[in-house]
């Protein structure tokens, strides 16, 4: 690789591949394939003439591909690496050892992106607002009553509508002309905190 004008083969290039020129790379891989040919051409021999003198008849050509197809699968398993054991840090009471797991997704970090993406995409678009996000708060007023009070607006609407108050309740109920307020959803926020 020359300075930074690597080309993406250059960075997908195995080491072992530029350690071997590319003629002795074709060469061992070309002995490869013979040896495994040979092979089973050897045990389809020995196979079609033990069933010869057995007085069984078979195709050698089927024998020949079944046994090749098999020293493939073989070789395939064995180019195959069972994944690093998993270390299992020892459980310790106390302070924690400082690392961090980078590969653990942050659930609450990207529901709360998804949340602010919906909001500005609906942003001046009382349609939008409406077909994505006044959904999903139903469902999530719904879910919160049905937790903490075994109701939901379609069971019992007289005891939803008087959890909710009649300004989250009319906010569900009818869309609104216009894309609420910032401060106007954090009133609804904070009404939905109360429940």
């Amino acid at each position: 690789m020359s300075g930074s004008s690597a080309s993406i083969y250059d960075l997908l290039q195995d080491e072992e591949e530029e350690q071997q020129p590319a003629p002795a790379r074709r060469r061992a891989g070309v002995a490869s394939w013979l040896r495994l040919g040979f092979a089973a051409a050897g045990l389809t021999t020995a196979v079609v003439l033990g069933l010869r003198m057995a007085g069984v008849g078979v195709s050698p050509a089927a024998v020949f591909a079944g046994f090749l197809a098999l020293l493939l699968l073989r070789r395939l398993g064995r180019s195959l690496v069972p994944p690093p054991p998993a270390t299992i840090r020892p459980l310790r009471r106390g302070e924690e050892d400082g690392t961090y797991n980078w590969n653990v997704g942050d659930a609450l970090g990207s529901s709360v992106h998804r949340w602010e993406a919906k909001l500005t995409w609906s942003q001046g678009e009382p349609e939008r607002f409406a077909r994505s996000v006044l959904p999903v708060l139903a469902e999530l007023v719904d879910e919160l009553l049905r937790q903490r009070h075994g109701v939901t607006r379609a069971s019992d609407p007289g005891r939803a509508r008087a959890l909710l108050g009649d300004a989250l309740w009319s906010f569900l109920d009818k869309p609104p002309k216009r894309t609420p307020a910032p401060r106007d959803l954090a009133a609804i926020v904070a009404q939905l905190e109360k429940l």
